[in-house]
């Protein structure tokens, strides 16, 4: 257990739970980032296959805008997913500390009173 800077546990949790959904949100951002990478490399070696097959005309502008599609597909793709990866064990580490303080907590259940009426 490691200790509090300011000994105040709900500040803490409040502060590794907004850590945490920003996390979230990049982790988010990293897949859709990972999927267009997916996609990209995967256009632009259908379209090298296309002019290497000669269904479409070979062009030096095009050759070179698929073999880019490719390259970058794949950079963004393995680039993003090492950070997803990392965002990822970071949040678990969050979490886990977050669950560390609520234990810490002492919380107490609130039972409902027998004479207690619910407006609805």
């Amino acid at each position: 257990m490691q200790p509090l800077p300011d000994g105040n546990p709900r500040d803490e949790i409040a502060r590794l739970e907004a850590e945490i959904e920003e996390r979230a949100a990049a982790l988010e951002r990293c897949r859709k980032v990972i999927l267009l990478g997916k996609i990209a490399a995967a256009v632009g070696a259908i379209v090298l296959v296309l002019l290497f097959v000669g269904l479409v005309r070979m062009e030096p502008a095009l050759l070179i805008t698929a073999m880019a599609a490719v390259i970058g597909g794949i950079v963004a793709f393995g680039s993003t997913t090492t950070t997803a990866i990392q965002l990822f064990d970071a949040n678990q580490a969050a979490e886990a500390r977050r669950a560390e303080l609520i234990g810490m907590l002492d919380l107490q259940v609130v039972a409902d009173a027998p004479d207690r009426r619910t407006l609805h």
